[in-house]
């Protein structure tokens, strides 16, 4: 080879070796300015290419009821989910997915054909669902951890729990009402994708413990059975639009049961007609009725200087006021005050109220509550209805001394007549015992809270003793009596108002209010049953759903057997000019006469 050649090689390696060094000094330069200082940049933009994040709620909490019994819960469940960028055939997988899924075709070409690279196909699927997408063995489908409530229970204390929606959150009742302890935080959850995008190891994703809090309720599962069970009966027996019952503890308060018919599965909430999805017991008004007349009693012993033994005269059945006449079902004459609540004289109740007068009638209605909320723990909850006595005609305060012309609903019904029942003392109703976190360790507690005091003990007593006649012979609650039990309570039946403004001779409210053992309550139960057909007396259609209520619930309760006391029974009655002689049964006992107009003798 000529020397030149040689030279013309050596160049040209040197060149070809020089242009190679320029090369990898600038990738080595361009990777070392990489690394070193776009390192966190270059880390991000490949996360984002191979991870996405999901927001998911965290597990709710779970609600128990009184002895801890699982009433709400959370349970692991499955969401199907789609990566549009590998579906081949978006057309071919709406099809199979339409035919596991039920769900249409046109939604799902819609979200599978998205720019998205992530997509709902369903959320909480059932495990069949599951099972069915699984064995289509489509590509891009991938199947997403999540929490699903769950009712074990079914329709027991529906309308009180209320229910959550897909997302987690309360929608109606004690759901609603606590959501903020009960829903979960925040979690942050990855989905994981190749280089194809394909979703990879989706379902070992380990969603962190961002639970919520616990409930423990005041409603025992067993008294809230019982009583759902005894409101069903009655009914169905009688045919009603609907029914409410209320279980609750005079001395404390507390909800121990809150049912409603017809029933609701919160399940299937979706599935039922809206009107059904709400707490009844404490969003809608009715008009009492009769069992009103044991606070127009209590204010005729506290303000009106009655006793139990006042007489008043009742027209013989017929009384006019205005140009309104009001009548009793069964005619009477000279009737006590205690007489007045055991019959359920309307007109009896008008001559009580005479005598009170509006002011005293009215305030006694307020101090128990009527006309403003209890403040219970639960969403929705109406104030009443309860004018002022300034705008009362003379009819109008007739007709609301019996429970006509005032709106309540049943919680401020029930919760009134446990101030009787406790001696007087108003207590504040509610339905949440304790909030704990996941561990059981407390956050929150609720305990009994007084009220105000109503009434006198002394007052308070004679009513309940005037209750107690109702359920002996001849009362108008008989039906409610319980052997070996002194039982003290109050019918109730109630026109309801029409389309047309005026009271139907046709829909009835049918009622019964009272408590157990007269002595010292325990229990006090309202039974409320809107539309009854075939009959409309609380006597007959609500009183044998106490007697149930009671009778099962006294014996899960274990409360003991009291020794049968029965109430002084009028046997005769003198009347002349100068009085009225009342004969006792055990002794005799003179006492005034009282009329609408006042007092004689």
């Amino acid at each position: 080879m000529k020397p030149i050649e040689k030279k013309y090689i050596k160049l040209r390696t040197i060149l070809i070796g020089f242009i190679f060094s320029m090369f990898l000094f600038v990738i080595g330069a361009r990777a070392l300015y990489f690394q070193v200082f776009c390192s966190s940049w270059l880390s991000r933009k490949a996360a984002n290419q191979y991870e996405r994040s999901l927001i998911l709620p965290g597990e709710r909490g779970t609600i128990y009821d009184a002895n801890h019994r699982e009433m709400a819960l959370s349970i692991d469940v499955a969401s199907i989910v789609a990566y549009p960028a590998n579906i081949e055939d978006p057309a071919a997988t709406s099809e199979a997915l339409n035919r596991a899924l039920q769900i249409d075709v046109n939604l799902l070409k819609q979200r599978l054909t998205s720019d998205r690279s992530f997509a709902w196909v369903k959320r909480k699927v059932t495990p069949k669902e599951v099972k069915d997408v699984k064995a289509l063995g489509l590509k891009g489908i991938d199947f997403m951890p999540e929490h699903q409530r769950f009712y074990p229970n079914k329709t027991l204390a529906a309308q009180a729990l209320g229910f959550s929606g897909i997302d987690g959150h309360g929608l109606e009742g004690i759901e609603y009402y606590y959501d903020s302890y009960l829903k979960g935080s925040t979690c942050r959850v990855r989905v994981l994708k190749d280089a194809l995008k394909r979703g990879f190891d989706a379902e070992k994703n380990v969603i962190p413990d961002c639970s919520g809090n616990n409930l423990i309720l005041t409603i025992n599962y067993n008294i809230q059975y019982l009583a759902e069970r005894a409101l069903e009966e009655a009914s169905v027996k009688f045919n009603a639009k609907s029914g409410m019952a209320i279980v609750m503890s005079p001395k404390t308060g507390a909800i121990l049961a809150m049912a409603h018919y017809p029933f609701l599965n919160p399940n299937s909430f979706g599935d039922f007609d809206q009107n059904l999805w709400r707490n009844r017991s404490i969003t809608d008004l009715f008009e009492p009725g009769s069992t009103m007349k044991i606070f127009s009693a209590c204010a005729a012993i506290e303000f009106g200087g009655c006793s139990p033994d006042s007489i008043f005269f009742c027209e013989n059945g017929k009384y006019r006021i205005g140009k309104n006449v009001v009548r009793d079902t069964h005619p009477h004459g000279w009737l006590s005050l205690q007489q007045i609540i055991k019959f359920s004289s309307n007109i009896g109740s008008i001559k009580v109220g005479e005598i009170i007068g509006p002011e005293y009638l009215y305030k006694t209605f307020r101090s128990f509550g009527f006309g403003e909320k209890t403040g219970i723990d639960c969403p929705g909850e109406t104030s009443g209805g309860l004018s002022h006595y300034n705008r009362w005609s003379k009819i109008d305060a007739g007709a609301i001394s019996f429970g006509q012309g005032v709106a309540v609903s049943a919680l401020q019904l029930i919760t009134a007549a446990s101030a009787i029942a406790n001696d007087g003392v108003l207590m504040a109703p509610y339905i949440v015992q304790a909030i704990t976190d996941q561990n059981g360790r407390l956050i929150k507690s609720s305990s009994p809270r007084e009220v105000r005091r109503v009434v006198s003990i002394e007052t308070a007593r004679a009513v309940k003793k005037m209750m107690g006649s109702v359920t002996t012979e001849g009362g108008t609650g008989v039906n409610a009596a319980l052997k070996g039990y002194s039982v003290c309570g109050k019918t109730g039946t109630a026109q309801k108002i029409d389309e047309k403004g005026t009271y139907s001779d046709e829909k009835y409210i049918a009622s019964f209010l009272g408590f157990i053992p007269a002595e010292d309550p325990e229990i006090a139960i309202l039974v409320v049953i809107d539309e009854p057909q075939g009959n409309h007396f609380g006597s007959i259609v609500a009183a044998p759903a106490f007697k149930r209520i009671a009778h099962e619930t006294v014996n899960y309760m274990n409360i003991p057997l009291t020794a049968d006391k029965p109430f002084e029974r009028l046997v005769d009655m003198r009347i002349d000019t100068g009085g009225a002689e009342v004969i006792i049964e055990g002794g005799n006992e003179k006492i005034r006469v009282v009329s609408g107009n006042g007092a004689r003798g």
